[in-house]
C-alpha cells in the first residue's frame, strides 16, 4: 500500500512539472510581440520565437501584430474654404513600433487612429479651395501624413502613409465645372485660331514684300542693263558718225553716199513696216538708190582691200544715168484706192 501510494505521487509530480513547463514556454509568431505582466504589471516584451515565462506568476498581456496594417477611413463631407461641400474618403497605413506603448496607451487603437485621420482630413481640406483641393491631392496627402503621425507617435505607432481615395462634389458643381472646362477649352481653340490666321497673314505679307522686292530689283537690274545697251548703242553710232565725219572731212564722197543710202533704206524700212499703211507712196528714182548703193560697195571695197580688181572698182565708181540729177525726175503717181 504504501508502494503503490508513492508511486501515485510522483506520477502527479511528474504530470505538475510537465504542466508547469507548458505554462511556462510561450512561441511568439512572426510579426507578433507579446507584453508580459506579472501580478497584472507590464515587466517586458516577447520577441518571436521561443520564450519562457514565470507560470502563474507572469501572463501575457497583450498580443500586438506589428505588421504594417491598412486602416479605411469612411466617406465623410467636408465643407472647403470657398463653401463647396464635397464627400472625401481615404485610406491609412501604420505599423506597430512599440507594442508596450501600443497596449497601453491608448484604447481601441485602430478606432482612436481612424478619428483622427478623419478629424484631420476635415481640418485640411476645410482650409483649401475646391479648385486647390481637387488639383493638389499630393499636397493634401504630404499634410495629412504628418499631422497624423505626429499626433500617433505618443501611441508607439508609425503612419507611414495617407491617402485620399476619392474627392465627390456635388452633381451641380459637377456641370458648372464641366461647362466652365468646355468654355476654357472653346476659348483656346478661338485664340489658337486667331494665332494662325495672323501668322498666315503675316507670312503672305512677308512673302508679298519680298516678291515686290525682288520684282524690283529685277526691273532696277533690266533698267541697268538697258542704259548699258542704249550707251554701248549710242557709243558704236558716235564712233560711225565720227568715222564718216572723218572720211567726209578727208573728201571721201563714198562715205557720203553710204551714209545717206543708209538712212534712206532705213526710212524705206520703216515706212513699209506700218501697220495702218495700205498703200506706199515711193517719190523717189531707182538710179539714184542703184546709185547710192554703188557708193556703199565702193567703200567695202576700200575697206578690205579689193583694189586689185580694176574693172569692178571702174564699174563702181562710174556715175549711172540720172545719177547726177540735184532732184528726182520722175513726178509722183496719184495714189490709188486699194
Amino acid at each position: 500500500m504504501v508502494v503503490g501510494g508513492f508511486s501515485i505521487v510522483v506520477v502527479a509530480f511528474v504530470v505538475l512539472v510537465i504542466l508547469v513547463l507548458f505554462a511556462g514556454v510561450k512561441t511568439v509568431p512572426q510579426g507578433y510581440r507579446y507584453t508580459i505582466q506579472r501580478f497584472g504589471r507590464y515587466t517586458r516584451t516577447l520577441e518571436p520565437g521561443l520564450n519562457l515565462i514565470v507560470p502563474f506568476i507572469e501572463s501575457i498581456g497583450a498580443r500586438m501584430n506589428v505588421m504594417e496594417q491598412v486602416l479605411v477611413v469612411p466617406t465623410q463631407e467636408v465643407i472647403t474654404k470657398d463653401n463647396a461641400s464635397i464627400a472625401a474618403d481615404a485610406v491609412a497605413f501604420y505599423q506597430v513600433l512599440n507594442a508596450a506603448q501600443a497596449a497601453y496607451q491608448v484604447t481601441n487603437l485602430e478606432n482612436a487612429i481612424q478619428n483622427l485621420t478623419m478629424t484631420n482630413i476635415r481640418s485640411v481640406m476645410g482650409s483649401m479651395d475646391l479648385d486647390e483641393l481637387l488639383s493638389n491631392r499630393d499636397a493634401i496627402n504630404d499634410r495629412l501624413l504628418r499631422v497624423v503621425d505626429d499626433a500617433v507617435h505618443p501611441w508607439g505607432i508609425k503612419v507611414t502613409r495617407v491617402e485620399i481615395k476619392d474627392i465627390q462634389p456635388p452633381k451641380d458643381l459637377v456641370d458648372a465645372m464641366a461647362r466652365q472646362m468646355k468654355a476654357e477649352r472653346e476659348k483656346r481653340a478661338q485664340v489658337l485660331e486667331a494665332e494662325g490666321l495672323r501668322n498666315a497673314q503675316i507670312l503672305r505679307a512677308e512673302g508679298s514684300k519680298q516678291a515686290a522686292v525682288l520684282q524690283a530689283e529685277g526691273q532696277r537690274e533690266a533698267a541697268f542693263r538697258n542704259a548699258e545697251a542704249r550707251e554701248r548703242l549710242a557709243e558704236a553710232e558716235a564712233k560711225a558718225t565720227r568715222m564718216v565725219s572723218e572720211a567726209i572731212a578727208a573728201g571721201d564722197i563714198h562715205a557720203i553716199n553710204y551714209f545717206v543710202a543708209q538712212k534712206y533704206t532705213e526710212a524705206l524700212a520703216s515706212i513699209g513696216t506700218a501697220g495702218n499703211s495700205k498703200i506706199v507712196l515711193m517719190p523717189m528714182e531707182a538710179a539714184s538708190l542703184i546709185g547710192s548703193l554703188g557708193g556703199i560697195g565702193a567703200i567695202a571695197r576700200e575697206v578690205f582691200g579689193e583694189s586689185n580688181d580694176g574693172n569692178m572698182a571702174s564699174q563702181s565708181s562710174r556715175p549711172r544715168a540720172g545719177a547726177t540729177r540735184s532732184t528726182p525726175s520722175v513726178n509722183p503717181l496719184p495714189p490709188r484706192e486699194s
